[in-house]
This record gives C-alpha cells, sequence and structure tokens, in this order.
C-alpha cells in the first residue's frame, strides 16, 4: 500500500505567497518521512478553496528540494491545454525530477470550463482525444494528428518522458462509467470521491477484471488503483478523528467556492442545454438544488458515493466515519487500522487530503511527522512480515 498527499493548496485566510511556502514546505518533509507521492490538483476559479492553477511550475521547485517522492499531476485538465504543450511540460518535468512524474488527466467540472470559455458538453471528447494524443507526441520520431478539436503537421516535440516508456497515465474518477472507461484504456484510476472502501469494493474488483484486457493508449498499461480521503494523525485520537471530521465536513460544504451564488448559472446552462447530457449528471448533481436534475445519484449511507451532501456528513459521527475508512483519522494505531480497510479492498494507494482551510500549517507538518514516525514504518515491517 502506497500513500501519498494530495494538495489543493489551501489556507484560512487568503494569503498567496504563504500558502506557497508552506506547501513546499510540508511536501519536503513528505519527502523526508518516507511517502511515496505529491499530487497537485488544477483549479481555477476557486478563490481560498484552491490556489493550485498550475502544478508543473510547483514541480519545478520540488524537483529540486525533494530527492525520492513522486510528483503527481492530480489532474491535468486536458481540455484546457494543447496536446503538444501538455506533452512537453509533463516530460520536462519528469527530466527535472529525475524520472518521479504521475500524469493523471481529467476534465474538471462546468463552472471552471465556462469560465476557460469551454462548453462543457465537449469535454468528454475533447479529453479522450487529447489522451490519445499524448503518449503517440512521446514516441520517438515526427508527430503528426487530425482530429475534431486539435490538429497538428509533422513535428518532432522534445523533451521525450526520462521515463520509459513514459510515466504511469491515471484518470480522476468519481463514477462507475469513468471506472469502465480507465480499464478499456488501460490507465489508473483515482477514486476523488473520498467514499467508503465497503461502497468501492465492487468497483475495483470490476475495474481490476476489465484492465487486464485493456486496450491501451499508452505503450503500456497502468492498472492501480488510488482511493482518495481526508487523514490526519495526532498523539490524542479523539481531536485527531473531530478535526479530520470537520476538515471534510467543511470541504464538501454547500457554501465551497464552487458552489456559492453559482447555482444559477448551472440552472441556466441546464434549461438552455435541454437538459443534463448524460455523461454529466454525476458533475452537475452536486452544484444543483432541489429536484433539478432526475438522475442523481443516490447517496449511499455506508459511507458516501461522492456526492455527498453537507447535510449527511453533519449527521455521521467522526468515530463512524473512521470506522467506515471513510477519514484515517486518530492516533497511529487507528490510522492503521484505517489503512488496513482500504488495502483489504484493493486499494493499490491511498491518497490523503491533509492540509486544508480547516487543518493548519502547523497542524499538517506534525500529521505528516507522525505519519513517517509511526504508521510508514509499521506498513514497511507488514510488507515484509516482520
Amino acid at each position: 500500500m502506497r500513500l501519498s498527499l494530495a494538495f489543493e493548496m489551501q489556507r484560512p485566510v487568503l494569503d498567496d505567497h504563504a500558502v506557497i511556502e508552506d506547501t513546499l514546505a510540508q511536501c519536503v518533509l513528505a519527502d523526508e518521512m518516507g511517502f511515496d507521492a505529491v499530487w497537485f490538483v488544477e483549479h481555477h476559479f476557486l478563490t481560498s478553496f484552491s490556489m493550485s492553477p498550475c502544478p508543473e511550475v510547483i514541480f519545478g521547485a520540488l524537483s529540486r528540494l525533494t530527492k525520492r517522492i513522486r510528483l503527481g499531476f492530480g489532474v491535468v485538465i486536458l481540455p484546457y491545454h494543447h496536446p503538444v504543450r501538455v506533452a512537453e511540460r509533463v516530460a520536462m518535468v519528469d527530466h527535472m525530477s529525475g524520472g518521479r512524474v504521475e500524469f493523471g488527466t481529467g476534465r474538471s467540472a462546468p463552472y471552471e470550463q465556462t469560465g476557460m470559455g469551454i462548453d462543457p458538453r465537449e469535454t468528454r471528447a475533447m479529453w479522450e482525444e487529447s489522451l490519445r494524443m499524448v503518449p503517440k507526441i512521446w514516441e520517438d520520431g515526427l508527430f503528426s494528428w487530425e482530429g475534431k478539436y486539435w490538429n497538428v503537421p509533422p513535428r518532432d516535440v522534445r523533451p521525450k518522458p526520462l521515463q520509459k516508456p513514459h510515466p504511469r497515465i491515471w484518470v480522476a474518477a468519481l463514477q462507475p462509467t469513468t471506472y469502465q472507461l480507465a480499464a478499456e484504456l488501460g490507465i489508473g484510476v483515482m477514486a476523488l470521491s473520498v467514499a467508503a472502501p465497503s461502497y468501492l469494493v465492487p468497483h475495483i474488483q470490476a475495474y481490476k477484471e476489465r484492465v487486464r484486457h485493456a486496450k491501451p493508449v499508452g505503450k503500456v498499461v497502468n492498472d492501480q488503483w488510488l482511493s482518495s480521503t481526508m487523514a490526519f494523525c495526532d498523539r490524542d485520537a479523539k481531536a485527531a478523528r473531530e478535526l479530520a471530521a470537520t476538515s471534510l465536513r467543511t470541504f464538501f460544504g454547500p457554501d465551497r467556492p464552487y458552489l456559492k451564488d453559482q447555482t444559477h448559472l448551472y440552472e441556466q446552462l441546464v434549461e438552455s442545454w435541454g437538459g443534463v447530457p448524460e455523461h454529466l449528471k454525476a458533475n452537475f448533481a452536486r452544484y444543483l438544488k432541489g429536484e433539478g436534475v432526475a438522475a442523481a445519484p443516490e447517496v449511499d449511507l455506508s459511507g458516501g458515493s461522492g456526492q455527498i451532501a453537507s447535510a449527511l456528513w453533519n449527521q455521521i459521527d467522526a468515530d463512524t466515519l473512521v470506522e467506515r475508512g471513510v477519514l484515517i483519522a486518530g492516533d497511529p494505531d487507528d490510522c492503521l487500522r484505517g489503512i488496513a480497510i482500504h488495502e483489504a479492498a484493493g486499494v493499490d494507494e491511498l491518497q490523503f487530503l491533509m492540509a486544508t482551510e480547516t487543518v493548519s500549517h502547523e497542524h499538517a507538518m506534525s500529521s505528516i511527522e507522525m505519519f513517517g514516525k509511526y504508521v510508514i514504518p509499521e506498513l514497511r515491517r507488514k510488507a515484509h512480515g516482520q
């Protein structure tokens, strides 16, 4: 079981410079403490919620400041960027870091897409076309392409990645249709829904079976499943659980920047499009109030389906969330038990969102150190049968 950290780059008070400095310090400590990877989102327009618009810039610094930890694009929003530029930037970071890049892909959500002038109805097809282009750009020789969204005459694109044949490819996924598509394309799943392992077990099993028959978009199949959750480790188990639960409820709260005062925009878009396209229903369901989307996913009371109402989270206590593996929180023994639940479900990598607007820099640093001193060494001992 690999452990990694996810970074939205949040702070309770808007301070761009402070969040950058704090984040770099947390990543350096994570490298020293034995975490396997750090993952950075790409978000735009989400003031105070996320200050991470360009992970490759942060990775330029981290490639020099860290020694072994892997650097994950979590994720590159492919519809926003020309595929040649994506291939160039990812390959450059791979060289600067000594071959430590993980290449996550995605297509974001309507609020950000419309801000970028992108029609959300086109993003699924744009994502897939770009996804098929990038691995081919990384091959030796001239690259050319004629597609629906991009056309490239024969050109030699440099650099090629340091990792051979290329970094592992992933997709951010919140719904079973994306899990299935990932398996068909031979790319890893980044299940970012903060769901209970019990909910994900059948999806993981189905993915693992399907990916064995993949027709990969790249040169190699990435058959790994990553699950995301929130985590906090402290000697005071009760306080750690409560802080993690508060962080989770705040993160999915109804007043987040991507929702607050914007529901009218989505309602207008839905009306103007004649209803929500099938593949966008899960994305839009979290933003629309009331009965606006007939096919909105049901909330899974056993731990969460990813489209989780803030009201429900306010009714589930911290201990229950920890017992179900929705949160990894408490003292080191609590955290080890929670990790074991995910491992038993078939998860290959567990990604922790630790530093949020609720969890201060000082608390995040302390938690990273607790994991490094007491949790990660125990996981390694178990892995080696000691």
